[in-house]
């Protein structure tokens, strides 16, 4: 497809910029994507770049508490904030007329967030409050983003619960959060997108004169999270009180997402072939022929895909009535992935998966605040925001062959099986 206009900058303080110009109506997305995520907190601070994310709305150098909320949304825009693997980002949505505030507001908090007692023992209360509401006290909370890692994986940072404890979040002090904003938070990690209705010349001026005097830090040096691949099934047990039924999550490693991209897609497509719509494989055979299960997905990514680097996770979860034994599940789910890898999909199953999945994109990035979110992820994990617009093309050239390895690569030799056991049962 034909890439719509898209400029790239970097400010002398090492902030780099995508604009990503669009007058078809009067809306404007900007965001801010620092290159720290759930990864890079340090042992014994679960939770803490989370945290941090909240702390971040709680008044900045020149601005009070919840003043970020009243200006974006006096100006008739929403904003937010999310914690994923690698990034945390925050952004608004407004009328393009509102640019500048936006601008503004983004800038004075990456200068200086307020951080106090109060708000620290706030942010901390309203995080471990969140926490219960989606984890604690819900049924199947925390499966499968938070209950699958540790059996997957080995090392902290990709094992450990980003949600974070609630003693580790207790004991996080201001000399914590000041030590990390220092760290994390300079403009040399971070991307400002702007798309939608600007005219570039005029954006850059603003943006240079919001954003140029933040002060230059270092840009922290990655530290690579890989680690070996398992050699063996893993396997563990939760009980979960408030679970209805037993349910069993699955997970693989993928190919690497930035280096190799294509062997990642192919997986995405192979995710789409297995569970996506009532006529995919497992949907057909374990919900529909033979009732093994009430619900199945398969995706790559925990929290969805181009949300991490190195290492990915490809995951299938199913809930299943208590009768059926979890190794019946994972026996028809093998056999499903084994007729992949030795027969191919035909073509027109392909082409639907694959339309599927362009459809997708394309309708994803028609929404404003999700194409601004989009290009910044990419130019951050990518150091590439022209992908975003290439993605449909490259997911429609992926082929039988290519999915048909990527079946092949989902061994249960070398995966992670969770089994949540409902109502306490220990059998």
């Amino acid at each position: 497809m034909a890439v719509p206009e898209l400029h790239r900058l970097v400010l002398d303080n090492g902030l780099r910029v995508v604009l990503a110009p669009d007058r078809t109506a009067p809306v404007v997305g900007v965001s801010v994507h620092y290159d720290v995520g759930f990864r890079s907190e340090p042992e014994g601070r679960t939770g803490f770049a989370h945290l941090f994310e909240h702390l971040m709305f709680q008044g900045s150098e020149s601005l009070e508490k919840l003043a970020h909320f009243r200006y974006v949304q006096g100006s008739g825009g929403t904003f937010n904030g999310s914690t994923h693997p690698d990034y945390t980002d925050y952004f608004e949505v407004l009328p393009s007329a509102a640019l500048e505030r936006a601008l503004f507001l983004e800038a004075d908090r990456m200068r200086a967030p307020k951080l106090t007692p109060e708000n620290l023992a706030n942010q901390i209360d309203v995080v471990k409050e969140e926490i219960r509401l989606n984890v604690l006290n819900r049924p199947y909370g925390g499966f499968p983003w938070i209950l699958l890692p540790p059996v997957l994986y080995k090392t902290f940072p990709n094992a450990h619960n980003g949600y974070g404890d609630f003693t580790d979040l207790e004991q996080a002090t201001l000399d914590d959060c000041a030590a990390f904003f220092d760290t994390y938070y300079a403009p040399a990690n971070a991307v400002l997108t702007v798309a939608g209705d600007i005219e570039v010349d005029s954006a850059r001026g603003l943006i240079e004169k919001h954003f140029g005097d933040v002060p230059a830090r270092p840009r922290p040096e990655r530290p690579s999270f890989a680690e070996p691949r398992p050699t063996e099934e893993l396997r563990d047990v939760h009980l979960d009180a408030h679970a209805p039924l037993p349910a069993l999550a699955v997970g693989y490693r993928m190919p690497d997402p930035v280096h190799e991209l294509d062997g990642y897609l192919a997986h995405l497509v192979l995710a789409g072939l297995l569970s996506d719509g009532d006529g995919s494989r497992l949907q057909q055979r374990l919900v529909h022929r033979e009732s093994l299960v009430t619900d199945i997905n398969a995706g790559a990514g925990l929290f969805g895909p181009f949300e991490a680097r190195d290492p990915d996770t490809f995951s299938v979860t199913a809930v299943h009535p208590p009768d059926v034994p979890p190794d019946r599940v994972l026996g028809a789910l093998d056999e499903e992935l084994e007729a992949v890898a030795t027969t191919p999909p035909d073509p027109r199953e392909l082409a639907k998966v694959t339309a599927r999945w362009s459809a997708n994109l394309h309708a994803e990035h028609d929404r404003m605040v999700s194409r601004t979110l989009a290009l910044g992820a990419f130019e951050l994990l990518y150091d590439d925001p022209v992908l975003v617009y290439d993605l449909a093309d490259r997911i429609a050239g992926v082929t039988a062959e290519d999915v048909a390895a990527a079946a092949k690569n989902l061994r249960p030799d070398s995966r992670a099986v969770l089994e949540v056991r409902p109502n306490g049962e220990a059998k």
